[in-house]
């Protein structure tokens, strides 16, 4: 049996009049602009009247009956991204992550098929995610993101809002299940993808604490540079575990006495995560004070590293410096040989990293010193008799 257009039209109608009536003064205005703008069939700009209400902050507790009563007759013509950028905002208002699931779970079902709204799927999808994470469905979460990854690469492109609510909520996913490293490359894009100033500042806090502790802990992970460029980590300072912004530069900078001293102090055994993976921490820095070491040597030194001296500055036994060293070279951190006659180590590749801005004064010093060094070899060169003509030709 079919529905009367213009019965729906009367109800609308009169539930944008009831509302009008009954709500707020800043409130009834928009009541008022939306029965206009849906009586002229003006849909984009109906679209960006609702938008506009979303973000009144006496808005919440409308936004449900909104929906069921006035926008759900159109939202077919309505910017699909919108719609569930609409839907996401509204879920928060129902009683409990079961009815928010099942709420966000049907505007998925019903722009699944539709060609041009993969983008607004993916969001549904993933903020759909986002509650079944909270019920404890970490399958159905973990399906939701391999989905939505597969689609997001084949996108030509998305906008930030959609690739923000992926990265977040695959971060949230990798955080359940203690998977450092996933947690901290999501975790930094989910924050490329997101404005700061979005975020409370207990939100900042929990993020750079949760950063730090996977970067720390995360296997693979040698070169905090990002993390430590990114102003997130600032929100630590003055914090009961502001400790942890300063171990990070530690680990950077590869200074195991430093360690030595965290590792001893109270506030790092208050920490279990970290002060029963100890003897972790201390392969993972003898590494990355290997990898530092031999950035700062430029290219003829590091052709001949000594195990005296990589011993000494890594903090391990002489005896164990042949052990690091194809640690280091089987992880991929750095490429040579190994000459276990004369005890000589030749790096001939270190990995890329970013640099903090010590590092990059390592290399402005050493750029300084080869352009002194090619100077004085042109110096020399045009000493010599002839070697004008030789440089002219």
């Amino acid at each position: 049996m079919g529905v009367d257009t213009m019965d729906i039209d009367r109800d609308v109608t009169a539930f944008l009049q009831s509302q009008r009536r009954s709500a707020p003064p800043e409130l009834a205005e928009a009541y008022a602009k939306f029965e206009d703008l849906y009586d002229k069939k003006l849909w984009h700009q109906l679209t960006i009247a609702v938008e506009h209400f979303v973000q009144l902050p006496s808005s919440g507790p409308h936004l449900i009956p909104l929906y069921e009563n006035f926008i759900v007759d159109w939202e077919d013509k309505m910017n699909q991204l919108s719609l569930v950028q609409y839907a996401t905002r509204a879920s928060r208002e129902l009683p409990d992550p079961s009815a928010s699931l099942a709420f966000l779970s049907a505007r998925a079902d019903k722009i699944k098929e539709k060609p041009h709204a993969k983008d607004a799927y993916v969001l549904a999808t993933m903020e759909a995610a986002h509650y079944k994470l909270a019920a404890g469905d970490l399958e159905g979460c973990k399906a939701a993101i391999d989905e939505c990854e597969k689609i997001l690469d084949e996108l030509p492109g998305t906008e930030t809002v959609i690739n923000a609510s992926f990265y977040r909520v695959s971060a949230a996913y990798y955080s359940r299940q203690a998977a450092y490293p996933q947690y901290y490359h999501n975790a930094l894009l989910f924050l490329s993808s997101a404005s700061l100033d979005d975020l409370s500042a207990t939100e900042k806090q929990n993020r750079a604490y949760e950063l730090a502790i996977a970067a720390l802990m995360g296997e693979g992970l040698y070169n905090f540079g990002e993390l430590l460029q990114h102003p997130i980590l600032n929100s630590l300072k003055g914090t009961p575990v502001e400790w942890l912004y300063h171990l990070l530069f530690v680990f950077n900078s590869g200074d195991m006495a430093a360690f030595d001293g965290v590792s001893k102090s109270n506030f790092f055994k208050k920490q279990p995560v970290l002060f029963n993976s100890v003897a972790f921490l201390r392969q993972k820095l003898c590494l990355m004070t290997l990898i530092e070491c031999v950035f700062r040597r430029d290219k003829e030194a590091r052709g001949r590293m000594s195990f005296t001296d990589i011993a000494k500055e890594s903090g391990v036994r002489p005896e164990d410096v042949e052990h690091l060293v194809m640690k280091a070279l089987s992880l991929g951190l750095i490429k040579g040989k190994i000459d276990e006659v004369d005890n000589i180590v030749a790096v001939s590749w270190v990995q890329p990293r970013v640099l903090d801005k010590t590092q990059i004064g390592t290399i402005r010093d050493r750029l300084s010193e080869w352009s002194g060094k090619v100077r004085h070899q042109v110096i020399a060169l045009e000493a010599e008799e002839g070697a004008k003509e030789v440089f002219v030709q």
